[in-house]
């Protein structure tokens, strides 16, 4: 999944890639592609720069943070990315990070790794918190059952046994004498 710079002779490219799902290695990731991805962008070239300005479309796979159980997320992602040669690269310096280091990655030699590219806009579109709907009702704490599929009739009171001792020092209000 590289972009051969040499082949970008003048100073504007396009460029349209389509990926397989066994082209991606997500291994390792909190996701999994389960749509062929279809990358699309146009290359600007200013000396040894190059600006990536285009959209991802996919879709994939997370598991739910209540119910546990997997869902699509479809990706339709934009994207506009400077790059620069590693050389320039000033990493180790305390620097404050401004507003325009955000779009800037480095290549190495003559080629822009895309599949490093199309990760991190995978992970830049991934909610903080992944639900497989916004009404999902989770597992019951109780019996482990997943709610939105099964009504398991469980008491959803629960006391902290840890607290249970502290219980007898104070009686109930209403047990004491005026």
């Amino acid at each position: 999944m590289l972009l051969d710079l040499t082949r970008i002779q003048g100073p504007r490219a396009h460029v349209e890639r389509a990926y397989g799902l066994d082209q991606f290695d997500a291994r390792g990731d909190d996701f999994r592609v389960v749509e062929p991805i279809s990358l699309v962008f146009d290359v600007e070239k200013k000396a040894d720069v190059f600006r990536l300005v285009g959209r991802v479309t996919t879709a994939l796979e997370l598991g739910c943070s209540r119910c546990l159980e997997p869902f699509r997320l479809p990706v339709n992602s934009a994207f506009d990315l400077r790059y620069l040669p590693q050389a320039t690269n000033r990493g180790g310096e305390e620097d404050e990070v401004g507003e325009d280091a955000l779009d800037v990655a480095f290549y190495e030699g003559e080629a822009i790794d895309l599949g490093q590219m199309l990760r991190e806009q995978f992970y830049l579109v991934l909610p903080m918190k992944p639900l497989c709907r916004l009404d999902c009702r989770g597992i019951c704490p109780v019996c482990g059952a997943n709610r939105n599929t099964v009504e398991c009739g469980c008491e959803a009171k629960w006391e902290d046994p840890r607290l249970a001792p502290l219980k007898g020092l104070r009686g109930h209000p209403d047990d004491r004498e005026p």
